[in-house]
């Protein structure tokens, strides 16, 4: 499957509509982000039920901000409308085959509820870390 372009036009309605989204936050001038770029086509051609979109952050000024990203490449993988990751850096073929396979595995009822204990305690965006 070839990558799907993001603007702010078409992002809400492709979050929503896909179950598990690969968002690659990228410049034209920028080469890591060059460097990643067949790594992340061939992901996409791996993993042919997943979307895989690209931000063009020169392009997309708006959608860069409203993400908050300051360094690219950045990757941001959302499942059923929840953004479970977000990192900056070039990911090896490897580490990017990985990655999506942790994402696949997290069970999505669990990662809610974590979300939503951490809003019930004031501390919206900690569902990723647990505390003993």
């Amino acid at each position: 499957m070839a990558t799907v372009e993001l603007t702010k036009e078409n992002f809400d309605r492709t979050v929503s509509e896909n179950p598990f989204v690969l968002i690659d936050f990228w410049a034209g001038w920028c080469r890591p982000c060059l460097a990643f770029a067949p790594v992340y086509e061939k992901a996409s051609q791996t993993n042919p039920d997943l979307v895989f979109a690209k931000v063009d952050t020169e392009a997309q000024q708006e959608l860069a901000a409203a993400f908050q990203i300051t360094s690219i490449p950045t990757l941001m993988i959302v499942r059923d409308q929840v953004a479970i990751f977000a990192q900056p850096g070039a990911l090896p073929e490897a580490a990017l085959t990985d990655l999506i396979g942790q994402a696949r595995a997290l069970d999505m009822d669990e990662v809610r509820g974590k979300i939503a204990a951490s809003q019930q305690e004031g501390q919206p965006g900690s569902a990723g870390t647990t505390e003993a």
